[in-house]
This record gives structure tokens, sequence and C-alpha cells, in this order.
């Protein structure tokens, strides 16, 4: 399912961004509303400046109308660059990507050293510069700096990166207390078997999954591996408010799953979650598909400045940080994350220093152990998926495409209101039954729509005359959930 993503948001995420809208025509995505239809045109960035410009023009003098989409579609080369790779991301965006798609940390270091020579180079036009795990995003406001021009200037900043060997970033050792299989992370996946996928390989417990995929032996050998390793923290706002991606400096803790398929409705905020070869620690509540292991501390801060959140900085981790995860209960995690935001928890941060060097040293010193342990891991990988395949559990089962929708307007006796569905979603829960007396605002059902939850209250006291739904049906905007029969009042 196509979406739109509208203003900047956390810096990663997971979704496959085919197309770019183009600044001039970013106005009418503020203008769509349920039930209307949405087509894409090719355009050139030469059609997407021009736009822009007549924009600036119709708003400047209030005269006219908008641009508007050239007649005839024109489709142009995205790649820009091949040495490293330029991706035009329409007409305010480039992506630039070293290597290929693989875990290097040599590929993660080139990425900081780039984008310290662009915000050294201080260029006019600039907005803002997010790196990723192999990739550097730039946003730039092409009325100051055309594409062409900061092209040239990234050839510039490549020429200046010294050898990555003689490179070394800060790297604090951030000590973050973890309830392990916490109860938060146990609710999640229950809710996760009632209303999306009772039958995933991974329920009821991700730890257990972790352990069959991984090879492991027991589930406290998951544990120790968790414990023991120190995370690489790689890159900041996984989708949420400063999220860290990390991966274990150690190939030998370097553990590695699927993601869940379909995505979680909901996760805890904080939970810590294993995908890929990323572990994950979510910023707050939402969906989510990294297999838990627990659940932390707050990495965001909005409303109070500590010791770990300074003025200006609500999150908690930096770029390069290293996560060491030190266990605590269930209980007393909850004290903790009371506390912490407040600045009666303090953290225990070691600072040190990353160098590749060294860290090259320590792969070739650890080399048959570590190969070692990926071969016995791809090995239960690729025996995992196997019996997937023969039990039929490779994807969760769709529904078809077509479906008979009830009538959007059945009758309502004398006396009844209809509370009807305000979007096109499943029915994730009922929260009354027929015969129930309600007041007004209480809530009735929830729906689940694109991984958001979305309450359904009564609009008036009354009691409930007839239920139209059940859990786990799809329903139509517009259509009756419920039936109420309001009070009179005298």
């Amino acid at each position: 399912m196509p979406v739109i993503l509208g203003p900047d948001g956390p810096s990663l995420g997971g979704f496959v961004c085919p197309a770019t809208i183009v600044q001039a025509e970013l106005w009418k995505t503020g203008q769509l509303k349920p039930g209307d239809l949405v087509r894409f045109r090719a355009i050139s960035l030469a059609q997407a400046r021009a736009m822009e410009d007549a924009l600036d023009r119709f708003i400047d003098t209030l005269q006219g109308d908008p641009p508007t989409l050239p007649a005839a579609p024109v489709r142009e080369d995205p790649i820009l660059r091949t040495a490293p790779v330029c991706r035009a991301d329409g007409d305010r965006y480039l992506l630039v990507e070293y290597g290929p798609n693989v875990l290097d940390l040599n590929l993660r270091i080139r990425v900081h050293a780039l984008e310290s020579q662009l915000r050294g180079a201080q260029l006019r036009g600039i907005l803002d510069i997010t790196p990723g795990v192999r990739s550097l995003h730039i946003h730039y406001d092409a009325r100051f700096l055309s594409r062409e021009a900061l092209i040239e200037a990234l050839d510039a900043c490549e020429q200046r990166i010294p050898d990555l060997d003689d490179i070394v970033v800060p790297s604090r050792v951030v000590h973050l207390p973890l309830s392990w299989d916490d109860p938060a992370t146990q609710l999640a996946i229950r809710k996760y078997m009632q209303g999306v996928r009772p039958d995933a390989p991974w329920c009821p417990s991700n730890i257990e999954f972790i352990r069959r995929i991984n090879g492991l032996d027991s589930l406290d050998e998951v544990r120790r591996i968790v414990f023991d390793a120190n995370y690489l923290v790689l890159g900041l706002g996984d989708v949420y408010l400063g999220a860290p991606v990390a991966t274990p400096i150690d190939p030998r803790h370097r553990m590695v799953t699927t993601k869940y398929n379909p995505a979680r409705t909901w996760t805890p905020e904080n939970a810590v979650g294993i995908g890929g070869a990323y572990l994950c620690v979510y910023g707050m509540e939402g969906p989510g598909g990294y297999q838990f292991v627990g659940r932390t501390v707050q990495m965001w801060n909005t409303w109070r400045s500590t010791r770990e959140f300074e003025p200006g900085t609500p999150w908690l981790l930096r770029f390069f940080d290293q996560i060491r995860f030190e266990p605590v209960s269930a209980t007393e995690l909850l004290e903790i994350r009371d506390s912490f935001p407040h600045g009666r928890y303090p953290l225990r941060i070691e600072q040190q220093d990353f160098r590749l060097k060294d860290y090259h040293a320590f792969l070739a010193a650890t080399a048959t152990e570590s190969a070692a342990f990926k071969r016995r891991q791809q090995e239960a990988f690729d025996a995992e998926c196997e019996r997937w395949a023969r039990a039929g559990a490779n994807s969760p089962i769709q529904p078809a495409d077509e479906f008979i929708a009830p009538p959007l307007e059945d009758s309502v006796p004398e006396g009844c209101r209809p509370v009807c569905s305000p979007v096109t979603a499943s029915v994730w829960n009922i929260a009354v039954e027929t015969g129930q007396r309600v007041e007004a605002g209480q809530k009735l059902l929830v729906l689940e729509a694109m991984k958001m939850e979305i309450a359904v209250a009564s609009p008036a006291a009354g009691t409930v005359e007839r239920l139209n739904c059940i859990p786990g049906a799809l329903v139509m905007a517009g259509q009756q959930l419920v039936t109420l029969r309001q009070e009179v009042r005298t």
C-alpha cells in the first residue's frame, strides 16, 4: 500500500521510496481527504524548477493560478553518478550511497567522513544532512543551491576524506538497564497474535525464535550474548524519536532475525528488539517489526534537560555510542523509567574513542571464531526458512482483493442512531456488548488501519441496541459499527 510521507520526520525508516513529490506539488497533499484518487506523473528536474518558480510568483502576487503539471510525462535517469552512487530524490533531495547493501563499518565511517567534510563546507542552501548506515541524505533548497553545484561540492569533499584507518570518532559507552522479556513486550506479542497473525513463527516467544534461527543452544545463550555485546550506534531516528540503530562490534555477538510480517500495530515505548543484524530501541509507542528481547529507559526527553539530556538535544544517544545493557527486573525498570526523565537515575557513561584501525586488528584476531559462528548461524537460518516453506508459513494469509461490503446505510430502528466507521479498517476489539448502557464519549470499539489503532467512542449516552461487526472484520468508511438506542431526556 503506497504511503505519502508528508513533513520531514525521523531520520531513518523502512519504506521503499520509488518516487518523490516535487516541491511545487506538495500543497496538494494537504488537500487530500478519504476517497480522493491520486495519480503520479513523472516530470523532469527542469520542469520541477520551473513549477517552483511559478508557484513562488503566484504566492508573492496572489494573482493567476498555481502552476499545473506538464501534459506529457518525462522520465529521467535517477542515477546521477556511480562512484559513489548519487540518486536524485525529487528536486530538493540527494541520496549518496556507498558500497553494496551489506553491514560494513568501513562504509559507515566513510559516510561520517563525507558528512563532516560537507558540513565544514557550509554551503548556502543546505537544509539538512542525515547519515545512514551506508548512505548520506541531503536536503537542499534549489533556489540557492543547484543539484549540479551540490554534486561538484560532494566531489571536492570526497577528495578531502583522509585514509579511513586514520579516522577516530568519539564513542561513549552508555550503560542502559534492560528488563529481559519484559511484560510490556509480552503484551505486545499477545495483541499481535490476537489481531494480526496467530500462527507466526516468532510467536508466542520472540526470544525462542531468536535462539532457533541463530542456532543457539538455549535461551540463556541468547541472554548472555545480549548482555555481553557492545552495540555500536550507526543511526538515530529509526522511524521514532531518537531511536538508535545499532549492531554489535564483535561479529560473534551479531545475532540475525527476520522482522514481523505483517508488522505489529503496537509496540511499547522503549522496547528493545533485533531485526536483521541490527538492534533498535523504540523511541515511542507505535507499530514495529523487530523481535523483542526486553525494554529499557527513554530515548527522548522533550520537556526536561538533565545530565543525560543536554539543553537543545532531547535525544539520549549519539552516533557511534556503544550501548551496554545491564539486567534489571520489570518492577525495577518501572521505577527507573519514572525517575530517569527527571534526572533522578544517572546512567553510567564512559568516554572512549572508536578507531577503525583497532577494529580491523580485532577482526583479524577473531576471524576464525567469527566465521564458525556465522556458519552455524546460516545453517540454522536456512533450516528455519525450510521449515516455514514445508508448513506454508513463509508469508501470512492475505485477505482477498475483492470482498462484498455490507451496505453503508442499514435500517436504523426508531429512537436509535448509528455509530459509523470513520475509515476503512479492521476491527481490533469490541469493548461493549448488546444491551450494555454506555456514557457519551465511552469507548465502544477499536479499529486498526495502517498500523494505527483508532478508538470509536459513543456519541451520546444510551444502550447498545446491536453490534454490526465482529473482531477481525474488515469495515468500510461510513459503515455502521454499532446501533445505539439513545436515552430520552425529560
